[in-house]
C-alpha cells in the first residue's frame, strides 16, 4: 500500500511559470468518484493510467494511492466509462529545494482556478514556500478533482 502526503495551494500569480521545468497536458475522467474512494483515468500528453485513491484524512493530506501505466488507447477507450464532467489540464513542475511543486492550470468549465499541490514524506516536512503560493486548501474538498469535474469552478466563482 502507498500512501499520497500532500498539500495544496492557491496561485496567487503566474510568476511560476518561469521557473517551471516541464509542461505536460492532462485530460482526465472519473471512473467512481465515491467519497470512500476515486478511481480514476488519466492521459497525460502521450501516457495513459489508472490511479485508485482513498479517503483523506483528518487534515486532507493523506491517503492511499495506487497507480498502474497503461497504454494511452485504453485510457481514451476507458474515457467512454467515466462519469460526466472531464477535467483537463496544463500541469507544470517547479523543483524547489528537495521538493517539486505540480502546478496545474485548469481549461474548460475550471478556467481560471491554478492549485499547487507538494509531496511530502511526512505531514510535519518542512518545505520552502514561493513567492507566487497563495492560501493553503489543502482538505477542502470542492479543489479536489473528482469534485471540480461535478461542480466546475465557473460555477461557484
Amino acid at each position: 500500500m502507498s500512501l499520497e502526503i500532500e498539500r495544496k495551494f492557491l496561485v496567487a500569480n503566474t510568476d511560476f511559470i518561469v521557473d517551471s521545468y516541464q509542461k505536460v497536458y492532462i485530460k482526465q475522467g472519473f471512473l467512481n468518484s465515491d467519497k470512500e474512494r476515486v478511481v480514476r483515468v488519466r492521459i497525460k500528453d502521450d501516457q495513459g493510467f489508472l490511479t485508485i485513491k482513498g479517503k483523506s484524512n483528518k487534515s486532507g493530506t493523506t491517503r492511499f494511492e495506487w497507480e498502474k501505466e497503461i497504454s494511452k488507447k485504453e485510457a481514451s477507450d476507458l474515457f467512454n466509462l467515466c462519469e460526466k464532467g472531464i477535467i483537463e489540464k496544463y500541469r507544470y513542475l517547479i523543483k524547489s529545494d528537495n521538493h517539486i511543486y505540480e502546478v496545474d492550470e485548469f481549461l474548460g468549465d475550471n478556467e481560471g482556478l491554478i492549485i499547487a499541490e507538494i509531496e511530502l514524506s511526512s505531514e510535519s516536512e518542512s518545505f520552502q514556500k514561493p513567492l507566487w503560493l497563495g492560501n493553503e486548501v489543502t482538505g477542502e474538498a470542492k479543489y479536489y478533482n473528482s469534485n471540480l469535474s461535478k461542480l466546475s469552478f465557473k460555477e461557484w466563482v
